[in-house]
């Protein structure tokens, strides 16, 4: 059977007041221990912060520790609507001239119209890929595919979807006007190689009349089948003078690190130059100077003190981060063997008050002037890691720091261990206060009883003297 407690209603007491602040007592360590685990949250977050950018300066000094960072190209047509270029990372600095004659078509055929959704008949098709001299058709190595009219209610529309799952080499498609519908064909690849030719086995017993599944087929000279619309061809033109032919107007090999893009027959020559693109050089090392910054500053706010405010940063009195922040600082004044630039401020990189590096675009663009040696400031591997170029030795150092057991990690993970023993110990205390709490309850409701008792007794006393007295 369930009680219902009311401590205090013997004593008078209280109790439940009193209680709640015996237990505040017991959980007063929880103060200290909230304010440590924000504390540590914070310089957790803070380090993951740093993490994360010093993979990013590690990045981008990836980007600048080999020649391919470096070999970054820009190309140029005076037409691009004619002949659109554009260049691969390490294509040879060039320029030529190209004239378009001849664009490269796929073959296209099309049938005589006929009224819509008339049938066409059944029996079979066959289409085979290859090339077409004159009347003759050479047949290319690709195995010819049989589509088979199964129905006599095949219309155009279900013989073009079927040509289409067959997966022919060709498309096809239904053309309706004032006149019907007509049978669309064409090659899927431009060139004079990709070619196609139809033969037709009429279940009418006539493969070439102009009735039945004959209708559908193609063939150089045949008047009753489908008609050629466009003839397979190449793109025909000339580089420096010199004629070239391709199967596509995408010429993607023609010339090392290049992708020409052929549109339009050209009536003059195009120009195309290609370059060394020094934009894209200067990106990389501005991204370069920005990750180091960011990083920077994150640092030094996460470790200053500010004395008007009286604000610590999260990471204030840290050695850790303070090594960090020298180790730093003392890299980017550091030099390297190659020459003629051994220092980053030789080519602009200049170290300001604070820690925060800006780049002189005055004397980086003279250091363009020297791209080999600037290329080598950041690429030079001596094998040492105190003068190899700052794209390998960032490079290297910040690898250093987020690897599994490097700095950076060992120290989140030594975090991460403090706010799991913050954790239990605050679950401890949270035990320990609820079992105080349940102990507190027990001995002040037995001492209300005890208490109710004596108060009964004494009543009791005081009723027996009163009617004594009167007795």
């Amino acid at each position: 059977m369930a009680t219902i407690s009311s401590p205090g209603i013997g004593s008078g007491l209280d109790v439940q007041s009193i209680v709640t602040q015996l237990v505040a007592l017991e959980k007063a360590p929880l103060t200290a221990l909230k304010t440590q685990a924000t504390s540590l949250q914070t310089r957790m977050s803070t380090y993951g912060t740093i993490k994360s950018q010093v993979s990013a300066l590690g990045d981008a000094a990836s980007k600048l520790s080999t020649s391919k960072g470096w070999n970054a190209v820009t190309a140029t047509s005076s037409n691009s609507a004619a002949v659109g270029v554009t260049a691969s990372s390490g294509a040879p600095a060039s320029s030529f001239s190209i004239s378009v004659q001849q664009l490269a078509k796929a073959q296209s055929t099309a049938s005589s119209a006929v009224a819509a959704d008339t049938a066409m008949g059944t029996g079979s098709m066959t289409i085979e890929l290859g090339s077409w001299s004159g009347n003759a058709f050479t047949a290319g190595s690709g195995t010819p595919v049989t589509v088979t009219i199964g129905s006599g209610e095949d219309t155009l529309a279900k013989i073009a979807a079927k040509i289409n799952d067959a997966n022919a080499g060709v498309s096809a498609t239904v053309l309706k006007d004032a006149s019907g519908e007509r049978l669309l064909m064409r090659s899927k690849e431009t060139g004079a190689t990709t070619g196609f030719r139809v033969s037709v086995t009429d279940d009418d017993s006539n493969n070439t009349d102009a009735s039945g599944l004959s209708r559908l087929a193609y063939a150089a000279g045949n008047a009753n089948g489908m008609a050629q619309t466009q003839a397979g061809q190449n793109a025909l033109a000339t580089v420096n003078g010199v004629s070239i032919s391709s199967t596509s107007n995408k010429l993607s090999n023609t010339l090392p690190g290049l992708t020409l893009q052929l549109s339009q027959v050209t009536t003059a020559p195009v120009e195309v130059d290609v370059s060394t693109d020094l934009e894209a050089i200067r990106t990389n090392v501005q991204a370069f100077v920005d990750n180091y910054n960011t990083l920077n500053t994150t640092i030094a706010n996460a470790t200053r003190y500010d004395a008007s405010t009286k604000v610590a940063g999260a990471l204030q009195g840290d050695s850790t981060a303070t090594g960090l922040q020298n180790a730093l600082r003392s890299m980017m004044r550091s030099v390297t063997s190659s020459t003629p630039f051994s220092r980053l401020s030789d080519i602009g990189i200049e170290m300001q008050t604070g820690g925060k590096l800006t780049l002189d675009s005055e004397k980086f663009d003279a250091a363009l002037d020297n791209l080999d040696g600037l290329k080598s400031l950041f690429t030079a591997n001596t094998g040492s890691a105190t003068t190899e170029g700052f794209g390998l030795k960032v490079k290297a150092f910040a690898e250093g720091l987020v690897d599994s057991d490097g700095l950076l990690s060992t120290k989140t993970n030594s975090i991460q261990s403090s706010i799991k023993r913050n954790t239990s110990e605050q679950d401890r205390v949270n035990d320990r206060a609820s079992r105080a709490e349940v102990r507190y309850l027990a001995q002040y409701n037995a001492m209300d009883a005890a208490v109710a008792k004596l108060n009964g007794l004494n009543s009791f006393v005081s009723q027996q003297i009163t009617m004594w007295n009167k007795a």
